[in-house]
């Protein structure tokens, strides 16, 4: 007959096996996230697509869905630009993520993504499918050297307005960056300083700048860039249906949950891992 102390025992040993076993889980997620800048804070930049004002909204559900994960990591993010939708939500939405592993973790979301719901926007309480585009870049400034002349740059200022209701500057703070070689564009709102404005708008330039950088140097054409598509029908990475029932499921992986509150409200580690573990893997994500 088992003493009281061999089920104490037992209870010890199997707090122990887990203890291991959630320490391995950890240390070989840490290992998938091996890439040359995985460990950097990212960039992510939402755009909306086909759909008009529902994909307005639909691109501030997941801007939202995005902050959220990152206050569940303890990271910190910030809104840096944005162009808000005619109706409702944004049209574009770019913000930092700053915290270990930021950039590992987030090319994950890289992508088309999809709503399926009764919109709010319609009368007739119609289902609607709506589309937005998530792409993000590995902050990198500190890592490399590069150089922007002044001459090759457009400096725009203009009145930054405020994303959610917030409280804006009465002043020109808002700054415009146009890299004119490149044509890139680049504009920080943030309710700064125009000088703080532009410090960061000329390191996402800078990001930007280094991305297109490394893919004319590389013989292999960028694998971030290759998942780049039209925000259509189709395209989709990922897929969030409300109606007429809900599920959240990852098109790459087959990552499914029927919980899309959770996941709108943060909860995206699961799909991730399993982005993370296919890629790992040498599956086609």
């Amino acid at each position: 007959m088992a003493s009281e102390g061999d089920d104490d025992l037992k209870k010890e040993g199997t707090e122990k096996i887990l203890q291991i076993e959630k320490t391995l889980d950890q240390f070989e997620f840490q290992r998938m996230l091996s890439g040359p800048h995985d460990r950097n804070d990212a960039i992510l930049s939402i755009n909306a697509g086909a759909g008009g004002t529902e994909s307005c909204d639909w691109a501030e559900i997941l801007l939202r869905m995005y902050r959220m994960w990152a206050d569940r990591r303890g990271y910190k993010n910030e809104v840096v630009d944005f162009t808000p939708g005619d109706q409702a939500g944004f049209r574009s939405v770019t913000m930092t993520v700053a915290g270990e592993y930021a950039y590992g973790y987030l090319k994950a979301e890289i992508g088309v993504h999809r709503l399926v719901r009764i919109s709010p926007f319609d009368a007739n309480k119609r289902r609607h499918t709506s589309f937005a585009s998530v792409f993000v870049i590995a902050d990198i400034e500190d890592e490399i050297q590069i150089e922007v002349k002044e001459s090759d740059l457009r400096v725009d200022t203009f009145r930054a307005g405020g994303a959610g209701g917030q409280k804006v500057n009465k002043t020109d703070s808002a700054v415009r960056l146009t890299h004119l070689p490149t044509n890139i564009v680049v504009a920080c709102q943030n309710e700064r300083s125009q000088h703080q404005n532009r410090a960061l708008a000329m390191k996402i330039l800078k990001a930007r700048l280094y991305e297109l950088e490394m893919k004319k140097k590389a013989a292999e054409k960028d694998k971030v860039e290759s998942q780049k598509k039209d925000i259509e029908w189709g395209s989709q990475v990922r897929s969030y249906v409300l109606h007429p029932y809900k599920m959240v499921k990852d098109h790459r992986t087959s990552h499914e949950v029927g919980d899309a509150d959770r996941v709108l409200n943060g909860d995206l580690d699961p799909f991730i891992r399993q982005y993370l573990l296919s890629f790992k893997c040498g599956e086609k994500p």
